[in-house]
């Protein structure tokens, strides 16, 4: 079974596409059903973010233009617009993309821990609609093992950074005592979280948590001392906030450019600092062209993502070199189970030649037979059928040159080294 992984990220396509392609949970199980259906793969896992969207499939080794035909047309491209901007991983570097991923070292921010999550989740997510079965179990297990011993291991983990501290690092340059400003955060996942953490450690106080569950964002709101509502609120509070950065599974915009120019007014121009985080976008990119408005997405804090890269480089060197033995191990598990499963076909098969035999000898036993003549003829018949096809497999082999496998066959059979004067004649074999 071959493994094929293939997606686009941050590096290979710009936000306004990868948007398109991203995967809301509404359609997830109609994603799986589609996609083990018309690819070729008997197992599957997808991995949607604001920064990547990867395939993890299991099955045929040709069916990457299948699935690039199905992922355009889901989605409502052309398969053309895809294959510019699409990676084909196979195999071994398949297996060596998804643990660098896990670990953080194919993030924006190297060595984030969020992709991890993620990962559990996707597997997860895989796992819940019947997608993933034993090869991609215990591709994922391998995975998060790897990414477990790059976090204990190296220092990659350490000083955090990630899209939310970058976002929350760029407001300093517009509020230089972030103590005075008010922000609205926009969803209430992982990442809104980790921007709450960021900003209460900047210093911010007020916070206003907008989500479309209203128990949500009053539990996240409360955990920093701020208030609640939902998302349809959001246009009565604009003008009181300073700070915007938004995070949701929207599939359409949440904050409008009339909207924004409404609570400019009000506000007297004050200037807002917005980062959208969300894939697609939560904030209408017409916003940016508001006087007043710095509005950012996640591709616009590269920069400061790539300054805070430098002080993980020496880690991430350690930590490739974990990934490359998780890749080794789980090749190695593979091939083992892999002649566990020849090795029980050469048993059955040498079993069938056995039964066989024993029941040719049986028979004549019953027909009055000499025993010694029926042993004799047995052990005969045994090693004659046993050793036939190898015979004729091995002396095929050497006269095409591939020597190896008469080496082989020593190695198997711990055969000692020919004699010069007693060579091997074919009716010894």
């Amino acid at each position: 079974m071959a493994l094929v992984t293939l997606g686009i990220n941050h590096r290979t396509a710009p936000v306004e596409l990868r948007e398109r392609v991203a995967f809301t949970p509404e359609r997830m199980a109609e994603a799986f059903a589609e996609l083990r259906a018309t690819s070729g793969a008997s197992e599957a896992a997808i991995l949607s973010t604001c920064n990547r969207t990867e395939l993890y499939l299991a099955g045929d080794d040709d069916c990457a233009p299948a699935v690039l035909r199905w992922l355009a047309g889901f989605h409502d491209m052309e398969a053309a617009d895809l294959e510019e901007v699409l990676y084909v991983h196979r195999d071994a570097e398949a297996v060596r993309h998804i643990m660098r991923v896990a670990a953080g070292l194919d993030s924006m921010v190297l060595g984030e821990p969020q992709i991890l999550g993620q990962l559990k989740d996707a597997y997860a997510l895989a796992r819940e609609h019947n997608a993933s079965g034993a090869f991609l179990s215990r591709l994922f297990e391998q995975t998060f093992s790897v990414a477990k011993r790059v976090r204990t291991q190296t220092a990659i983990g350490e000083n955090p950074v990630s899209v939310a501290y970058a976002a929350v690092s760029m407001a300093h340059h517009i509020f230089a005592d972030m103590s005075r400003n008010k922000a609205l955060l926009i969803g209430a996942g992982k990442t809104i979280e980790l921007v709450s953490r960021h900003l209460a450690d900047a210093g911010v106080k007020d916070f206003l948590v907008a989500n479309r569950t209203l128990e949500r964002a009053q539990a996240l709101a409360e955990s920093r001392g701020g208030k609640g509502i939902v998302l349809s609120d959001i246009p009565d509070h604009l003008a009181d906030v300073d700070i915007i950065i938004s995070s949701t599974a929207s599939p359409l915009p949440i904050l409008g450019k009339g909207a924004v120019e409404r609570a400019l007014k009000k506000r007297k121009h004050r200037p807002y600092f917005m980062v959208d985080i969300a894939v697609p976008r939560d904030i209408e990119p017409e916003v940016s062209s508001l006087a007043d408005v710095y509005l950012y997405t996640v591709d616009d804090l590269r920069q400061v993502i790539e300054e805070n890269v430098r002080s993980r480089e020496g880690a991430a060197r350690e930590a490739e070199n974990l990934v490359t033995d998780g890749v080794q191990q789980f090749l190695s598990q593979l091939r083992a189970l892999d002649a566990v499963s020849t090795l029980k076909q050469f048993r059955q098969r040498a079993e069938t030649v056995r039964d066989a035999e024993t029941e040719k000898a049986i028979r004549a036993l019953r027909n009055g037979a000499d025993p010694e003549t029926v042993l004799r003829s047995m052990a005969r018949g045994l090693t004659n059928k046993l050793l036939h096809e190898p015979s004729i497999q091995v002396r095929k082999a050497t006269t095409e040159g591939r020597t190896e496998v008469t080496q082989w066959l020593r190695e198997l059979h711990q055969l000692d080294a020919l004699e010069a004067d007693a060579p091997i004649t074919p009716e010894k074999l």
